[in-house]
């Protein structure tokens, strides 16, 4: 069923309103300044933190539109044009009650034959997404010819983001709207900049699988090894590690060439999206990952639900808890992004203790949540202030291909590094996309899988698989892989009892090293099948010297600590909750027993 939409391309300005648009950055921080409820100016360098209502994308609230017998050939939930009608019809009549909106057009990709084009309409209230829309977005000038420039813009995509907008009779007050015929999604009341990047997003990757490709959520780097350059990508979700690893270095130089998502497409090349990073700025430290953290201090990144000091500008990336006293000084920021007023009082004046409402693991109650600071905290950064940054306009051919999975708890028994025998085994387990829940997914924690770490693929997921496997022979010899950037052993608990040990960066980093430089000698898994490396071959002695053995192959941990059965008793659960979830989606057989090792 259709909601008849026109296209964007056939009427550009749908709206008596004032368009302001293509502001400068600047104009976009005076507007973010003035109409952005709990926008922050860093005394100390000047750049905004957004505090948001939301700490994270809401897939819940996001609805696919379409006849509701149709819901199980999607992957989101789905709304019947006639409810979806009646929302859309509110958020019309709120722009024209508001009089204007800030227009951003642009291009996801760069090069044109495979570049997008984009329309994008932010309320006031949304100044401060529309500013850091705007830097992921290429502009028109970088992607048209002069003779284009002159003629009136020509979207395919649209995206209307009106946080000011509650609509009540939703759950939770707000609701984002995808209508795939038209290509329009409309996102109400969200205030989290996720929902604007990842509604463009879902369009794309709805577009590129019709055109026969594959959108993965992916970041991408160029790697000099001798004479030779090629690009790596890796998938993960929010908060495994892919931006950390990234803009990390390997090879004789390493050059990042996107953060978030590539394009895998049918004639044998890989496309970017993005002309900047969206950065997880927790536990940032120069130290360790010293582009990022510049990039984020630099003045023109914009920040979202990064702890700030309100009196120096200094911002704190490893914030966890509040004291009453820090709560006190925020108060008025605290009540009016959601935190209950009554609790605030009761914490302020130490009628309630912080350990009466957060567990051993930071996790608050409901209610509570103010007392403990987000870990989703987030940075937007131009590519322009990106040290060493590769040319997007000259992406290197794709050779090495993985995932990263952040393991914790106590079966945490992913290898560091494993690389796969076949395209269907890398296919399942980038179909099973499984870590640890992050920061990301808000109070969650646990175990999770998320087909290709995807959560903007609006179709049903089987269908990445299938078309992974499709396209693999269009880019001949790629490296497939899987890294464990969490812990082995246990958690954060058991590795101060030393009972676990923790994948640190440098870790990481050390294993891809090697994996590029083609200097592991692998060995097969025989409970799994892939590769791992070898820890008793002699040519893998200066890895094992750098990286613990226990990190490179876990079963030596479980065997040190009298573990074994643990370890036999995690192989047997693994293996059936792996063979559960690819049978739930319908994968080909071929890609299931690959998983299984069968």
């Amino acid at each position: 069923m259709s909601l008849g939409l026109k296209k964007p391309y056939e009427e550009l300005y749908p709206f008596n309103v004032k368009y302001i648009t293509n502001p400068t950055q600047a104009e976009l921080r005076e507007m973010a300044l003035k109409y952005t409820p709990a926008a922050l100016v860093s005394q100390k360098y000047g750049n905004i933190d957004k505090i948001a209502r939301n700490k994270a994308r809401m897939a819940k609230y996001t609805y696919v539109v379409d006849d509701e017998k149709n819901a199980h050939l999607y992957s989101h939930n789905v709304i019947s044009p006639d409810k979806a009608k009646k929302l859309i019809d509110k958020a019309h009549k709120y722009i024209e009650e508001q009089g204007v909106l800030i227009e951003i057009q642009g291009y996801y990709g760069l090069d044109p034959k495979y570049a997008v084009s984009v329309q994008l309409f932010y309320d006031l209230e949304g100044a401060n997404v529309a500013g850091m829309q705007q830097i992921l977005a290429f502009p028109r000038e970088m992607v048209e010819t002069e003779e284009q420039l002159k003629k009136p813009f020509n979207p395919l995509f649209r995206l209307f983001y009106l946080p000011g907008l509650e609509v009540p009779e939703m759950p939770g007050k707000q609701a984002i709207i995808v209508d795939l015929e038209s290509y329009t999604t409309y996102v109400l009341r969200a205030d989290y900049f996720g929902e604007s990047k990842k509604g463009i997003l879902r369009m794309l990757c709805d577009y590129v699988y019709q055109k026969g490709g594959l959108v993965l959520h992916s970041g991408a780097k160029a790697v000099k090894v001798g004479d030779k350059e090629y690009t790596l990508a890796v998938l993960g979700l929010s908060g495994t590690g892919k931006t950390t690893t990234t803009f990390s270095k390997q090879g004789d130089v390493t050059k990042p060439l996107q953060d978030d998502m590539v394009v895998l497409w049918p004639d044998g090349n890989m496309s970017i999206t993005e002309n900047g990073c969206f950065a997880k700025t927790f536990g940032l430290q120069k130290e360790n990952e010293p582009v990022i953290y510049e990039g984020t201090i630099n003045k023109d990144a914009w920040l979202e639900n990064v702890y700030i000091d309100i009196d120096t500008g200094e911002y704190d990336f490893s914030k966890t808890t509040l004291s009453p006293k820090e709560v006190s000084k925020l108060k008025d920021l605290l009540i009016k992004t959601g935190a209950p007023e009554e609790n605030v009082e009761k914490y302020i004046k130490g009628e309630v203790k912080l350990e009466e409402v957060v567990d051993e693991y930071g996790i608050p109650k409901d209610g509570w949540d103010f007392v403990v600071w987000t870990q989703n905290g987030r940075s937007v950064i131009p590519m322009s202030a990106i040290k060493d940054a590769g040319d997007l306009r000259n992406v290197p051919p794709i050779k090495f291909f993985g995932i990263l999975n952040r393991d914790e708890g106590k079966d945490a028994a992913t290898p560091g590094i494993v690389k796969f025998s076949s395209a269907e085994q890398a296919a399942g387990y980038f179909m099973l996309g499984e870590t640890t829940k992050t920061s990301a997914a808000g109070k969650e924690r646990g175990k999770t899988r998320s087909p290709f770490t995807q959560p903007f693929f609006p179709r049903h997921h089987r269908l990445q698989a299938i078309r992974f496997v499709e396209l693999l022979p269009k880019f001949p010899g790629m490296v497939l892989w899987m890294m464990n950037t969490g812990y082995v052993g246990g958690d954060a608990l058991d590795e101060k009892e030393g009972r676990a040990l923790k994948v640190k960066i440098k870790h990481s980093s050390l294993m891809l090293e090697y994996m590029i430089r083609d200097k592991i000698v692998w060995k097969k898994d025989p409970d799994f099948g892939y590769f791992v490396v070898d820890v008793e071959h002699k040519d893998n002695s200066e890895l094992v010297k750098l990286v613990p053995p226990e990190i490179l192959n876990p079963i030596i941990l479980y065997e040190k600590q009298g573990r074994m059965d643990e370890y036999r008793a995690w192989v047997q659960k693994i293996k059936k909750e792996r063979e559960e979830f690819l049978k739930k989606y319908d994968i080909p057989e071929d890609i299931i027993k690959a998983v299984l090792n069968a």
